[in-house]
């Protein structure tokens, strides 16, 4: 899941569905409530640790802090200098994810079929917005972060992204270098707010709904290809907050054009490998998560 929120465009929640802790995680984070409250206020640490799930949510942060420190230098510099071939292989492990988890819906229907269609338009569409200016405001912080941390929890769109459209991507980057505590404590609440109101809805529609959000989660997990496209033509650039020109503005286009429109190599064979390797990747993972959870 570290791993994957690393990358604009992926989302730690679509691995947390293909590896089978998607429910559990989100009853987990859940059930941080009232009753969590108050056994924390009583200092009854056991009981507060049991209710939360804690050495299951506590796994999982280690592990995504653990893959962000050591993968994140790995994945910047392949996503600077071999961007055809990790979106490739991004593209494997989503598509093929996408897949494997509508095995999950037991009974098909139309209803179905138009929640993956809803899902798939849905985050096309948010993965083609530009840019928006935003307010300088403080309570806008609170805002993006509020809606960014769903991405977490939301497979096919990420958090980064989202920060980018909302126009505070800079912003965030700023305060953590300027350690400015306002904002971050700000951005930080927003998080907690948004993660905890969200998770609740997530998981009560996989209760009441479970085969039409599959549908809709896939959908946005297949949607989300639009921003993962390996060729893209660079429409305008970005100074990051490090002074280092990057990619801002992009445009999808067809490999066997790349060459005549970008002067760069299509690199079509390197793609196809590594497209392969995401989809042996996945299924991997899938399996061995699958004798897991049996035992």
């Amino acid at each position: 899941m570290g791993a994957a929120d690393i990358v604009p465009g992926v989302s730690g929640g679509s691995i947390a569905l293909i590896t089978g802790i998607y429910e559990k995680l989100l009853d987990s984070i859940k059930s941080i409530d009232k009753t969590a409250l108050s056994f924390l206020i009583r200092l009854e640490g056991k009981a507060f640790w049991k209710h939360i799930n804690g050495s299951f949510l506590l796994t999982i942060l280690v592990g995504i802090l653990t893959s962000i420190f050591t993968l994140s230098k790995l994945i910047t510099y392949l996503l600077d200098n071999h961007p055809i071939p990790i979106w490739s292989f991004f593209c494997g492990l989503i598509i093929i994810s996408a897949i494997l988890i509508l095995r999950d819906i037991k009974r098909w229907s139309l209803f179905v079929v138009l929640a993956i269609l809803i899902g798939t338009i849905m985050a096309y569409w948010i993965t083609g917005l530009p840019p928006m200016s935003s307010p300088e405001a403080f309570w806008f912080v609170f805002i993006a972060g509020a809606i960014a941390i769903c991405a977490m929890i939301l497979p096919g769109i990420s958090g980064s992204f989202l920060l980018l459209i909302l126009g505070q991507y800079e912003r965030i980057l700023k305060a953590v270098t300027e350690k400015d505590i306002l904002t971050l404590g700000l951005f930080a609440f927003g998080c907690i707010v948004g993660l905890l109101s969200f998770s609740r809805l997530i998981s009560w529609l996989l209760k009441n709904h479970h085969a039409l959000t599959i549908g809709l989660l896939s959908g946005f997990m297949l949607g989300s290809l639009n921003k993962i496209w390996p060729w893209k033509q660079v429409i305008s650039y970005r100074i990051s907050s490090s002074g280092v020109q990057k990619p801002f503005i992009t445009d999808n286009i067809l490999p066997q054009n790349y060459l005549a429109i970008t002067g760069e190599e299509s690199l079509i064979l390197y793609a196809v490998l590594a497209f392969s390797l995401g989809i042996l990747l996945v299924l991997g993972i899938e399996r061995t998560a699958y004798y897991i959870n049996r035992k």
